[in-house]
C-alpha cells in the first residue's frame, strides 16, 4: 500500500517536473542557438545535486550559457575568472580586522567570498595554479567552507560549473584527478551547424535584447532534486551502472583487453553513483517513473569521460578516453532481468 502511494505520489510530481522543464528551455533558447544535448546534461546534473565541467574552444557561448541558466532558475550566481595570480581566499573569503565603534575594540569579522552563491561560474578554471584549485573541493564535495578555523555551510542549491578550453595553451594547469572527480559531468561543447551560426550571427547583431524570464526558485528546485532520489531503478540497472565501471579499471576481472592494453587508471565508486543518479534524473526528462538501462547509456560519456585516464600505449594509438567509453558501452552486456 505505501508503494502504490509513493508511484502515485510520483507520478504527479512528473507533470510537475515536465511543466518546468519545458518552461526552462523556452527562456533558454531566447538567447542559446541550438546546444539541446549540452542543455538536457546540465539539467541532469542540476538536478542530480551534481557539479559539471564545459569544455569548449573560445566563443562557443559557454560563459552566457551559465549566466542565462543562472538567470533563468533566480538562484544567486557569482562568476570567478581563474587567473594565474588569484589565491584560494579570493575564493573562498578572508578575515579582516574591524574597529567596535561602541568598544574600541578590533576584532576579525569573516568576508565571504564569490563562492557563497547558489550557481558558481569557475571561468578557465585551469588558468590557476594548483593550490586555487584546490580551495574548490571542500565546498564542491560538503557544501562548506573553512576559514580561520570556522567552519560555515554554503546556501542551497548549490551548483559549481567550471569552464575550460581543450586547446593547450600557456599558462594552463591541467585539474588534479581528485578534482575532476567531483564534477559530476564532464560534457563537450562542439561548434554548430552552418544554420545554428546563422542564426547565432544574425540574433547576436541585431538590436533585439532579449530579456530572460526567472521560472524556477530555490523551493522548486530542492523539491525538484528530492524528487530525483526517488525515482526507482531496477536492481539489474544498478548492476549494469558498476559493471560498466568496474570494466573500465585494468586490474579488474571485469576488464575487457583493450581496457588493460590502453588505461592506466579507470573509475572509481563516484562513477556507479553518478550514472545512477544521472540515469533517474534523465528518466525524470523523459516523463518516465523508473530508470532504464537506456538512461545509463545515455550519461556514460559525460560521467566516465573524465574518470577514465589512458596511458601512453592509447596516446600512441590516438585513443582517448571517449574511445574507451565507447568501447566500453559496446561490450559490456546489460544483466539479464526479470
Amino acid at each position: 500500500m505505501a508503494q502504490e502511494t509513493v508511484s502515485a505520489n510520483l507520478e504527479a510530481e512528473l507533470a510537475f517536473f515536465a511543466e518546468v522543464r519545458t518552461r526552462l528551455l523556452k527562456e533558454l533558447h531566447k538567447v542559446i542557438v541550438g546546444q539541446d544535448a549540452v542543455i538536457n546534461e546540465l539539467l541532469i546534473a542540476l538536478v542530480s545535486r551534481g557539479h559539471a565541467l564545459l569544455i569548449g574552444v573560445p566563443g562557443l557561448a559557454k560563459t552566457l550559457l551559465i549566466s542565462s541558466l543562472a538567470q533563468a532558475l533566480d538562484l544567486k550566481f557569482s562568476r570567478i575568472q581563474f587567473t594565474p595570480d588569484l589565491m584560494p581566499t579570493d575564493i573562498i573569503g578572508t578575515d579582516i580586522l574591524q574597529d567596535d565603534p561602541e568598544t574600541g575594540r578590533r576584532h576579525f569579522q569573516f568576508l565571504k567570498g564569490p563562492i557563497f552563491a547558489n550557481i558558481v561560474l569557475a571561468d578557465e578554471i585551469n588558468r590557476t595554479p594548483p593550490k586555487t584549485q584546490a580551495a574548490l573541493l571542500q565546498a564542491m564535495q560538503e557544501r562548506k567552507v573553512t576559514a580561520g578555523g570556522t567552519t560555515y555551510p554554503l546556501d542551497s542549491p548549490f551548483f559549481v560549473l567550471a569552464t575550460q578550453n581543450p586547446i593547450e595553451q600557456e599558462g594552463t594547469y591541467p585539474l588534479p584527478e581528485a578534482q575532476l572527480d567531483r564534477f559530476m559531468f564532464s560534457i563537450y561543447l562542439d561548434y554548430p551547424t552552418p544554420e545554428e551560426e546563422k542564426e547565432i550571427v544574425l540574433t547576436t547583431t541585431s538590436a533585439l535584447e532579449p530579456e530572460l524570464e526567472p521560472v524556477l526558485g530555490k523551493e522548486e528546485i530542492e523539491r525538484v532534486q528530492r524528487l530525483v532520489r526517488r525515482v526507482p531503478v531496477p536492481d539489474y540497472v544498478v548492476e549494469y551502472a558498476v559493471r560498466l565501471v568496474g570494466a573500465s579499471r585494468p586490474s579488474s576481472s571485469l576488464a575487457p583487453d583493450f581496457v588493460r592494453q590502453w588505461v592506466a587508471w579507470g573509475a572509481g565508486p563516484r562513477a556507479s553513483q553518478y550514472l545512477v543518479l544521472g540515469a533517474k534524473a534523465r528518466a525524470l526528462l523523459h516523463g518516465r517513473s523508473h530508470a532504464t538501462e537506456e538512461d545509463v547509456q545515455a550519461v556514460a560519456m559525460p560521467v566516465l569521460r573524465h574518470r577514465v585516464l589512458v596511458n601512453f600505449n592509447a596516446e600512441a594509438d590516438g585513443i582517448d578516453s571517449g574511445e574507451i567509453v565507447r568501447r566500453l558501452l559496446k561490450s559490456v552486456p546489460v544483466p539479464h532481468h526479470q
